[in-house]
């Protein structure tokens, strides 16, 4: 159609120079104004025929772009079979039209699937814009909420004031647990936050998930671990009490019979005393086993000021080498930035560090070029990481999960308490303690701090 359209141009635009060279030569060479006149009428009729030909293919394209841009689906070209470029310019023109409208028809469809896709999903999915205005909710964020219509976030104040305030502050953190009070009690959910611009439009994306199933879950599987190891630390105590008052009282009684003073001999007192100071030390040990838990549950909430990491831990090797100075053990530290700060309590974080840096010693015992690394910088989440880091024997896999139960121990001189005592400061901090351990190689406690 480009090399026809193109030929009847060009003929027309060569036809029109031929007549105006006719007139200048009828006027001027012949002096034929008769004929020159006549070639002047035929030169206008070309030049508004070229006009008229150019209009037409002009307001085909015009009036197509025109029907895109409103939208118009029946769109449709009538027909010259005199003029075969126009014919053509139509066809080609009819086609693109219906290809746009299939293209439509298709996007359509996918957006009706992935509507019907985030209806059916579990988690909530709610979408809205910068003045608060909810483009989108899912039946699954609107049950959660409690809500039958959602069309602004302020609608939130309705079910709980402190979610509407904490729930556009998400997008600042990227993710975030919230409590709140729904109309079936006490609910729990974990928010993920998302930017994104669509046609010019800066909107966020929320996904929400109910996880008090998860919570409830991990909570009576941490009580049932809890539990076991209270009954086998309690039942360690009782039972030799038991046992011993049962063997004493077997000494002064005879056929069910109490023994009279008389019978009672030096041996059988010495034996009793020595059986009574025997519980007196159970009955300690049980008190000291006490006072673990209870110092494991009335942590003071902590008095966070700005430390400087590289101060801390410079103070841990100190330390470390006064208290062991027959020690073999090679301290390496290791920080990103001599200004890395945490906001901290120092008294217990150092605490944590220092319960951290007597178990990677005690695992080092029988380890050759035994050494600890003490390391700080951030992560990729912009978090500031203080980790302890040992080459030692490390910790079996099937232990991993274990060692942060409370009187949990695999050492015979061990309370158990450590390691959950720790966790539990750094949870009072907002932050958490993780371990990783290769067998044999390494072993890595990790202290994270969100600031």
């Amino acid at each position: 159609m480009n090399q026809s359209f193109f030929i009847n141009l060009l003929s027309r635009i060569l036809l029109i120079i031929l007549v105006a060279i006719g007139i200048g030569w009828a006027a001027f060479g012949l002096q034929q104004w008769l004929l020159s006149a006549l070639l002047t009428l035929l030169l206008a009729g070309l030049v508004i025929n070229l006009l008229h030909y150019q209009n037409r293919v002009n307001e085909r394209i015009n009036y197509f772009f025109e029907a895109i841009k409103n939208e118009d689906s029946s769109l449709a070209f009538p027909t010259h079979k005199n003029d075969k470029i126009i014919q053509k310019l139509s066809q080609n023109l009819t086609k693109v039209n219906e290809q746009i409208q299939r293209i439509k028809i298709q996007h359509h469809q996918q957006e009706q699937y992935f509507r019907a896709l985030i209806e059916h999903v579990g988690t909530g999915i709610l979408t809205y814009d910068e003045r608060g205005f909810v483009i989108h909710a899912n039946s699954a964020v609107k049950k959660l909420l409690g809500l039958e219509q959602f069309t602004h976030l302020k609608q939130l104040t309705k079910v709980d004031e402190q979610l509407a305030q904490t729930l556009p502050q998400v997008q600042q953190v990227g993710q975030k647990l919230i409590t709140f009070n729904g109309k079936q009690g006490k609910v729990t959910i974990s928010i993920k936050a998302n930017s994104f611009i669509n046609n010019d439009q800066a909107l966020t994306l929320l996904s929400v998930q109910d996880i008090n199933n998860e919570l409830d879950e991990k909570e009576l599987d941490s009580w049932m671990r809890l539990i076991r190891v209270l009954t086998h630390e309690i039942m360690n105590s009782i039972a030799p009490v038991t046992s011993l008052s049962e063997s004493l009282s077997h000494f002064f009684r005879k056929n069910g019979h109490t023994i009279s003073p008389e019978e009672v001999d030096e041996k059988m007192i010495n034996t009793t005393i020595r059986g009574l100071d025997v519980i007196k030390e159970q009955g300690r040990g049980l008190i000291a086993f006490v006072e673990s838990y209870r110092k494991l549950t009335r942590l003071p909430k902590p008095d966070k000021k700005p430390n400087r990491v590289l101060n801390l831990l410079e103070k841990m090797v100190l330390l470390n080498k006064a208290q062991h100075p027959e020690s073999s053990i090679q301290f390496k530290l290791n920080v990103e930035s001599p200004d890395l700060m945490i906001h901290a309590d120092e008294k217990m974080i150092s605490q944590v560090l220092l319960n951290l840096i007597k178990n990677s010693r005690e695992a080092l015992v029988e380890t050759p070029n035994a050494c600890i690394e003490l390391m700080a910088g951030r992560n990729k989440n912009g978090q500031v990481e203080v980790c302890v880091k040992d080459n030692g024997p490390g910790i079996p896999n099937e232990l991993l999960d274990e060692i942060f139960v409370p009187f949990f121990t695999t050492r015979e001189n061990g309370n158990g308490i450590g390691l959950s005592l720790s966790r539990q400061i750094l949870r009072l901090h907002n932050g958490s303690l993780r371990v990783r351990s290769v067998p044999h190689k390494e072993t890595l406690f990790c202290m994270l701090f969100n600031e």
